[in-house]
């Protein structure tokens, strides 16, 4: 480059420099456009074959150094024309590139279960024995190359903010999945998952979702993994009622010794989880579609219930399945309820066919779901307030003070 300081024109190239002696950086594209810089390249080549060209001269005046200008000259002789387009920069030898047989058992994975993503599929692929894994980012970039990763799906993979229990079967999330027609009727999936270790402990085809369904269910999820220290559901029905009192549901598990918590009213964030897995499942079950009765899709979610707990890798539990992070409670479902009983000192009333009970001398509403049932009174902490408890859950507060009840939150 024949310019002491300044900038430089690489006309040949399309770009530009700044520097000066032996020291020049390239800076960007040139200021001003170059359609076509084959013909640029064409015309330097015609002119340096010339008999008298001045080499060096030609050069500045095209802006390159003589080493690129040699080498377009040379190229022109060894293939004419088609030797002055950019050669491809990718190496020649790739040692680090991932084996054949490796992206292919990638890939065949992946259209096996197209909404796992690279770290699900790497973690598979391991448990299933295969070595020499590159890392999740090549994978992504595998799926990417094969055209298996959506521009809906990128966007989707964003990090939240996860909270979970600390141990499996302190609580259960519960919720139906939205209904879908079949050939015959409709279909409402309902779900349950342990918050610790995502383990899907219920899934089943119902054909409504009546209270008599759920706790068929239920008990059925009871019996196989044991009873849990608390369920989570939220005030839709028929886990809630529109006055926001408890429900029959509520005050069978509460008979069961199983502490029920309701999510907050129109925040579907609290069952954050169940929410989640009912995005895997309509994405990896459920858009199939063609489902002809409430048994053929019981029959699918059979078979893929199992492999959710035992093979898919699960990113909240550090890609280990949700199986070796669960363990049954140890808290049998007992047959036939335990009677109800009140502690020494605990004011018992029956709850009358009105919902309510009576206390110094007034009714107060206590819920339909609790008719025939004793509840227990017992002061508060705070002053002038009593708890209405059933067997050991509190379930409304008594405000003496302005004689009315108060739900609890």
């Amino acid at each position: 480059m024949g310019v002491k300081t300044g900038y430089i024109v690489d006309r040949c190239a399309g770009t530009w420099w700044t520097g000066g002696g032996r020291s020049w950086q390239r800076i960007g594209p040139m200021p001003w456009p170059v359609k076509n810089l084959i013909n640029v390249r064409l015309e330097f080549v015609n002119l340096a074959l010339q008999p008298d060209a001045n080499m060096r001269q030609l050069c500045r005046r095209f802006g390159i150094s003589p080493t690129v200008g040699y080498k377009w000259k040379e190229r022109f002789a060894r293939e004419g024309a088609a030797g002055l387009a950019d050669h491809s920069r990718r190496p020649q030898c790739s040692p680090a590139k991932t084996a054949a047989a490796v992206e292919e058992e990638v890939v065949n994975l992946r259209r096996k279960h197209p909404a796992w993503g690279a770290r699900k599929l790497r973690r598979r692929l391991l448990d299933l024995g295969q070595a020499d894994l590159p890392a999740a980012s090549t994978i992504t970039g595998i799926l990417h190359r094969h055209r298996l990763i959506s521009p809906e799906q990128s966007q989707a993979a964003t990090p939240f903010q996860r909270f979970e229990r600390s141990a499996p079967n302190q609580l259960w999330q519960v919720d139906y999945k939205g209904h879908f027609p079949l050939r015959e009727g409709r279909c409402h999936p309902l779900c349950s998952l342990d918050d610790h270790s995502r383990y899907n402990v219920l899934l089943a085809a119902c054909a409504d979702q009546k209270e008599g369904t759920v706790q068929g269910q239920m008990t059925g999820a009871f019996r196989l993994h044991g009873l849990p220290d608390g369920v989570l559901w939220d005030n839709g029905s028929p886990w809630g009622s529109s006055g926001g009192e408890p429900t029959g549901l509520d005050v069978w598990l509460m008979r069961l010794g199983i502490r029920v918590h309701h999510g907050r009213p129109y925040h579907p964030q609290t069952q954050g989880k169940e929410e989640r897995f009912h995005r895997t499942l309509e994405a990896e079950v459920l858009a199939r579609g063609g489902w002809s009765d409430c048994a053929h899709v019981q029959n699918a979610f059979d078979e893929w219930r199992s492999l959710y707990n035992t093979e898919r890798p699960h990113e909240a539990l550090g890609m280990e399945t949700p199986l070796k992070c669960y363990r049954p409670s140890q808290r049998n479902y007992p047959e036939n309820l335990p009677s109800i009983q009140y502690d020494h000192g605990v004011q018992v009333r029956q709850v009358d066919i009105n919902g309510q009970i009576t206390y110094r001398g007034q009714s107060w509403r206590v819920g339909r779901a609790f008719i025939g049932h004793p509840v227990g009174l017992r002061p508060s902490q705070s002053d002038g307030i009593m708890e209405v408890i059933f067997l050991t859950q509190v379930i409304k507060e008594l405000n003496l003070h302005q004689n009315k009840t108060n739900p609890v939150p």
